[in-house]
C-alpha cells in the first residue's frame, strides 16, 4: 500500500512539473521610473541587487524555480511584488499613485519589511544594511519631493474607491 501511494506521489510530481508559469522576462522599460525620475547608479545598484527580483520584469531566476510547485510560489511572490510595485511600469502610474509606491517602500524599509526573509535566507547578497536603506529611503524622500514639485497637491491625493 506504501510502496502504492509512493508511486502515485512520484508519478503526481513527475506531472506538475510540466505546468510552468510564464517567465517574468519581457525586460519591457518602456515606462520604468528612471524614464520620469532620477535613479542615481548606487540607487539602480541596490535596486538591482535587492528589488529587481520581485519588483521589476526582469526576474533572474534561480535553478529551482524551474521545479514545481517551488516554481509556483515564487511566480507568486513575484507577480504580488509586481502588483504593489514595479520599477518597470512606475511611470504608468498616476502622479498620487506613484507618490503612494514611494511611501509604502519607505514604509516598508522602515520596518525591515522587504526584501522578504524568505527571499533573502537564501539569497544573501539581498539583505540590506543600515546605510542601504538609508539610501533607498532618501531617494524615495527625493523623489516624493520631485513629484510634489510636478504636480498641484489635489492631484496627489488617491480617490476612495466605492465598494457599493
Amino acid at each position: 500500500m506504501i510502496k502504492k501511494i509512493l508511486l502515485a506521489f512520484v508519478v503526481l510530481f513527475i506531472i506538475i512539473q510540466f505546468f510552468r508559469p510564464a517567465k517574468n522576462i519581457s525586460g519591457d522599460t518602456t515606462y520604468d521610473i528612471s524614464t520620469l525620475y532620477h535613479v542615481p547608479e548606487n540607487v539602480n545598484t541596490l535596486l538591482k541587487r535587492s528589488c529587481n527580483d520581485c519588483h521589476s520584469n526582469m526576474t533572474q531566476y534561480p535553478w529551482y524555480a524551474h521545479i514545481q510547485p517551488v516554481g509556483w510560489w515564487l511566480n507568486n511572490h513575484i507577480e504580488e511584488g509586481k502588483r504593489h510595485f514595479n520599477v518597470n511600469t512606475f511611470a504608468s502610474y498616476p502622479a498620487a499613485m506613484q507618490k503612494k509606491r514611494l511611501e509604502d517602500c519607505m514604509e516598508q524599509l522602515e520596518h525591515d519589511e522587504m526584501p522578504l526573509g524568505s527571499y533573502t535566507l537564501i539569497h544573501t547578497y539581498a539583505r540590506l544594511s543600515e546605510a542601504d536603506k538609508q539610501i533607498l529611503h532618501e531617494w524615495c524622500s527625493a523623489t516624493i519631493d520631485t513629484i510634489k514639485s510636478r504636480f498641484p497637491p489635489d492631484s496627489l491625493v488617491l480617490k476612495k474607491r466605492n465598494r457599493d
